[in-house]
């Protein structure tokens, strides 16, 4: 079992910046994918990006691309996702995960998740 509490989310103003965490439970940390996910109100979860266990590799969606930066700092057992330059529309919950499997970009490829945090950019 693995246990995710993510935090950081809060209301900004557009063009603005925010980091999220995500502390994991296990020590095995370092062997998942942590990926970051959201969710809009009336809207379906959204892959936002992942980054593989050691050595690392990320992969972002393409809408956030060059705004949001994934980390990880492995003697933390925690992920971080930096947001500059935030839109209204990046306005949701975002919720952290992990996965098994190395390039996993949809929900159902993850299997432990945290409760979420709300992100709420003003225009």
């Amino acid at each position: 079992q693995v246990q995710l509490v993510e935090s950081g989310g809060g209301l900004v103003q557009a063009g603005g910046s925010l980091r999220l965490s995500c502390a994991a439970s296990r020590r095995t940390f370092s062997v998942y994918t942590m990926g970051w996910f959201r969710q809009a109100p009336g809207k379906e979860r959204e892959f936002v990006a992942h980054i593989s266990g050691n050595p690392g590799n990320t992969y972002y969606v393409d809408s956030v691309k060059g705004r949001f930066a994934i980390s990880r700092d492995y003697a933390k057992n925690t992920m971080y996702l930096q947001m500059n330059s935030l839109k209204p529309e990046d306005t949701a919950v975002y919720y952290c995960a992990t996965s098994v499997l190395a390039a996993a970009t949809v929900s159902y490829d993850y299997t432990y998740w945290g409760q979420g945090t709300q992100v709420t950019v003003s225009s």
